[in-house]
């Protein structure tokens, strides 16, 4: 032990880990958390009933969890998929057919996906009726609402993939649906598709918002979500 002791305060010890010894006040407490790089995301304190499971039922966490799966899974999904008309179908069925535990992987990616929309939107019904989204939480409140966008669009663009005639028909009922936003709907659908209906480009498009984009853009919101939910003093 005192072997130990005289390192950690050798001063090769005391510039990398600047945690003064021995931690015997609150200060020093804090000041372990606020130095460390993998602890700093954690607050110092933490409200009692933040930890009981009916104020969160962990509904934040559960959503983020399907997320990773998601990741992992959509990762391996990608291996035996080509994003072009003529063989997106048959991708499909041949990673539920051919691939070695392809349909596994496939329903994992698929419910994942469903359930994802479920929590993180009893997640957001309870954040509001618990009243979570009062300062000084409003704008983790309004990244929260911007995540549940991007849960929707990643479920819409991924709808497309497998191209089947139930995604095509339900993208093409939602690319009418966006041509009648006043003034711009029009040019959005155009961007869309890529075109005036459904064809490669709408599907190579899907692909990289589905795969790139908005996978990108939600992990950087889910990362600063959870630094301010940290720094507000709760937990997932």
């Amino acid at each position: 032990m005192k072997k130990i002791e005289w390192l950690m305060n050798t001063k090769i010890w005391r510039s990398i880990f600047r945690t003064k010894l021995p931690i015997s006040t609150n200060l020093d407490r804090s000041l372990v958390i606020f130095n460390s790089l993998t602890l700093h995301i954690h607050p110092v304190k933490v409200r009692e009933k933040a930890i009981c499971f009916s104020y969160t039922f962990y509904l934040g966490m559960i959503s983020f969890f399907l997320f990773v799966i998601l990741i992992v899974t959509g990762i391996l999904l990608m291996l035996y998929y080509q994003p072009a008309i003529p063989n997106a179908y048959q991708n499909m069925k041949d990673i539920q057919y051919v691939v070695s535990n392809g349909t596994f992987l496939r329903n994992m990616h698929r419910w994942s996906a469903h359930l994802m929309v479920f929590t993180v939107f009893l997640h957001m019904l309870r954040v509001f009726f618990k009243g979570a989204y009062k300062p000084p939480r409003e704008f983790n409140w309004i990244i929260g609402v911007i995540l549940l966008l991007l849960t929707l669009l990643l479920s819409y663009t991924g709808y497309l993939l497998p191209y089947d005639q139930l995604s095509y028909w339900a993208v093409t009922v939602g690319a009418n649906i966006v041509k009648y936003v006043p003034f711009i709907g029009t040019k959005i659908r155009f961007l869309l598709l890529g075109g005036n209906q459904i064809g490669d480009y709408t599907l190579v498009r899907f692909y990289v918002l589905h795969c790139v984009i908005l996978p990108s853009v939600m992990l950087l919101l889910v990362a600063l979500h959870f630094w301010r939910i940290r720094k507000d003093g709760g937990l997932l």
